[in-house]
């Protein structure tokens, strides 16, 4: 009789253990000063790569980046990014954490800049685009950006090296 009831017992339990694994709930704390993840402020748009959280927060007053190492459970200090004269938003990372890609908006005309964490300078990427863009993203090794452009009304996507090159990316379907 015991081995009817150990059998299912041992087959409920391994069903149970598998849940364990990914995804899971994660909880960081929350900081009134605004020093780690989660603040009284609104935290906008947040990117995951790797072990490193990018987003946007009005925590000190302006729409600036920040970025969150989940490993060491402490903000980065990525000086050099965040301007007072500019919006930001839609940050991404990539896989390494050197690279931050981002929108910013100065003066009513918005470009996509790439932060470099090593040189801690920020580049434009679209200086030369007459359009209106938004939402970049990094790629995992950091090497292509992709991001969507307005030129007459429809938004389009293109893809540009870190040098700020636009990639060829053949526009008929396969």
């Amino acid at each position: 009789m015991t081995k009817y009831i150990f059998l299912p017992i041992l087959t409920l339990t391994s069903l149970l253990t598998g849940c364990v694994g990914y995804p899971r709930l994660l909880s960081y704390p929350f900081d009134p000063g605004g020093r780690s993840l989660n603040s009284p402020a609104s935290e906008l748009t947040p990117q995951i790569s790797g072990r490193y959280i990018v987003f946007t927060s009005d925590r000190r007053g302006s729409q600036d980046v920040y970025m969150f190492d989940m490993v060491t459970r402490n903000l980065i200090d990525i000086p050099g990014l965040n301007a007072f004269d500019a919006i930001a938003s839609h940050p991404s990372v990539s896989d390494d954490g050197r690279s931050i890609v981002f929108a910013a908006s100065r003066q009513g005309r918005t470009a996509i800049f790439l932060y470099n964490r090593e040189t801690r300078q920020s580049r434009n990427l679209t200086a030369n685009l007459q359009a209106e863009v938004r939402n970049p993203t990094i790629s995992a090794d950091g090497t292509r950006i992709a991001f969507e452009y307005s030129n007459n009304g429809q938004w389009d996507i293109l893809v540009y090296n870190r040098s700020g090159q636009p990639l060829n990316i053949p526009q008929d379907p396969r």
